[in-house]
C-alpha cells in the first residue's frame, strides 16, 4: 500500500484514489486474491497502453522530423 501521500492522486474522484480509500479489512483471503489478480491485470493493461503510446509518439516524432 502507498503510505506516501505525495504519490496519491490529487483529484478525490480519481478512480485510483477511490480504490486506495476502499476498506479491504472485511475481505476474505479469496476476495483479496481475486482483487490482487484483477489489479495485476489492470497493471498489465496500463503497461501495454504505455508501451503503445511511447512507440506511437516516437513514430510521430520521426515522421515530423523529416
Amino acid at each position: 500500500m502507498m503510505d506516501d501521500d505525495d504519490n496519491l492522486p490529487r483529484n478525490a474522484n480519481d478512480p485510483v484514489a477511490l480504490l486506495i480509500k476502499q476498506d479491504i479489512d472485511p475481505l476474505s483471503v479469496d476476495e483479496l486474491d481475486q482483487r490482487i489478480s484483477l489489479l495485476k491485470s489492470e497493471i498489465n493493461r496500463c503497461e501495454k497502453k504505455k508501451i503503445f503510446a511511447v512507440a506511437h509518439r516516437a513514430s510521430a516524432n520521426d515522421l515530423f522530423k523529416k
